[in-house]
């Protein structure tokens, strides 16, 4: 206990020590014009991707006088999504759309349109609403091994399941246990959304190594437990590698300890139990692992739901309690509102029960089948290219590195070929997360195919210039992160350019 304490006290010392002298750098206005061009010139490879119709639309900066013509707004619409639509519908994606079956979009569609004026907040307006949520939750739940008393909320996505998550164990922790300066622990590969709940509810990150296989080391988590924290964190898998925590070594301790344990499995949580079924081998990661407390599963990612749902499970109603806000002499009326959000869109929550009750446990064993047969096969050609190596034992969310090579490039030679991929940092990597649409014929040929051009493009030219390369490799160099900072929120200033 006290060498990780040493071991954290002196990693964050050097963490001061480099943001003072950042700090005083920033100061000094020649490596501040230094900066500010280098800036800009990443930037300027990469905004023509941001803004590929700047130059064949007008910018429309200020309402118009008189409105458009629905017909011809719906025209214009209709033409961008034809020519975004090709890229995902093609499997040239990792992640960001799991289904993609103009069918099935469609039938979601409807549903939403069904529903398109309701509103959660208000449940006497629409009580249907109210019921598809509870049954999302009560399906979600049953999924995940939840026996009864395990409840929960429908959220907007992911990231708004774990905020909520460690909202309620702050909150849970402070009136229970007198606890006021709350420690999360959580394992370096555990997503940013944990980083940014604690930037917001005022709680200290505790992180912990990974192995080399890239699971959490159970250890350290034991070593980093101290009477601050208020629950410990796995993934099911990790969003980087797609690697499955060891969920009940780490729930073990955590119920030993009387914490809570937050298991994120936004990405797996609609994969796993089928995968378990089919015989893959699956850990114990949910409800079913005494000490586990809560869970987050999107139903907008491997649920085929429409973009904008997620779950958050508790084992009780009693912790789930802490989740909610209610104001109880607010001169406007009784207010109170489960999730962060007042109003929220009905429709989303429509279409995520439609989408779940008509694919069923069949629809999804299938899905499920076709997509890990697929990953399988993209592993194995992965492994076949001898300047790559795939990293931990993944299922079907595959990321490679290279000693050899800078992945960077064959990131942007990826890219170059139509390829949306993930980089990583902590190592440089390339994921693929391997979604329906890659299960089609022939995309897994075609992504070996396109990887082993890759790869020799940069072994004859590794030092190219343009494209992301050059961000990530200095985002993965430089000790300095305010940089990085920096420029990431010129990225973002630059995509809400005109």
């Amino acid at each position: 206990m006290r060498g990780l304490q040493f071991h954290q006290a002196f990693a964050s010392a050097g963490r001061r020590a480099v943001a003072a002298f950042e700090a005083i750098l920033h100061r000094i206005p020649a490596v501040q014009r230094r900066l500010e061009a280098r800036y800009e010139a990443l930037l300027a490879d990469i905004e023509p991707s941001l803004k590929p119709y700047r130059n064949e639309l007008p910018a429309i900066t200020r309402l118009p006088s008189i409105g458009r013509s629905r017909d011809e707004i719906l025209d214009e619409m209709r033409r961008l999504a034809e020519r975004e639509t090709p890229r995902w519908r093609e499997g040239y994606v990792s992640g960001a759309v799991y289904h993609g079956d103009p069918d099935h979009q469609a039938f979601l569609s409807q549903a939403y349109a069904l529903h398109a004026a309701s509103n959660p907040l208000h449940v006497d307006l629409w009580p249907s609403i109210a019921r598809y949520e509870a049954e999302i939750v009560a399906m979600t739940a049953s999924m995940l091994g939840g026996a009864a008393g395990v409840c929960g909320t429908v959220t907007s996505g992911g990231t708004e399941s774990i905020l909520l998550a460690m909202k309620t164990y702050r909150d849970w922790a402070r009136e229970r246990r007198g606890i006021r300066r709350p420690e999360v622990v959580v394992p370096h590969t555990a997503h940013a959304a944990f980083d940014k709940a604690a930037h917001y509810f005022g709680i200290r990150l505790v992180r912990i190594p990974v192995d080399a296989g890239f699971r959490a080391d159970v250890s350290a988590v034991r070593r980093a437990i101290s009477h601050n924290t208020i629950v410990l964190v796995g993934s099911a898998p990790s969003f980087p590698h797609g690697v499955i925590d060891p969920i009940a070594d780490i729930a073990a301790l955590a119920s030993e300890r009387r914490i809570g344990m937050h298991v994120d499995a936004c990405l797996g949580g609609f994969v796993l139990p089928w995968a378990r079924r089919l015989g893959s081998p699956v850990p114990p990661f949910d409800f079913s692992v005494p000490g586990v407390t809560s869970i987050s599963v999107d139903t907008h990612k491997y649920g085929y739901a429409a973009k904008g749902t997620s779950v958050v499970l508790y084992r009780t109603e009693a912790l789930r309690r802490y989740q909610y806000y209610v104001a109880a002499d607010w001169p406007g009326g009784l207010y109170v509102s489960p999730t962060m959000a007042g109003s929220r869109p009905g429709g989303l929550s429509a279409a995520a029960w439609a989408a779940m009750v008509s694919i069923g446990e069949q629809g999804y064993l299938d899905a499920t089948r076709r997509i890990l047969e697929t990953a399988r096969r993209i592993r194995c050609g992965i492994e076949s290219i001898p300047e790559l190596r795939v990293l931990g034992d993944p299922l079907w969310v595959i990321a490679f590195a290279s000693t050899r090579l800078d992945i960077y490039r064959v990131l942007d030679q990826m890219a170059q070929r139509g390829w949306n991929l993930n980089g990583l940092h902590h190592p440089p990597a390339i994921h693929i997360c391997v979604t329906l649409p890659h299960t089609q014929p022939g995309v897994a040929d075609r992504f070996i195919a396109d990887l082993r051009d890759a790869v020799a493009a940069v072994r004859c030219e590794p030092r190219a210039r343009g494209g992301m390369a050059p961000v990530y490799g200095m985002a993965a160099s430089l000790p300095f992160r305010g940089v990085v900072s920096d420029l990431l929120r010129r990225y973002l200033d630059a995509v809400y350019r005109v």
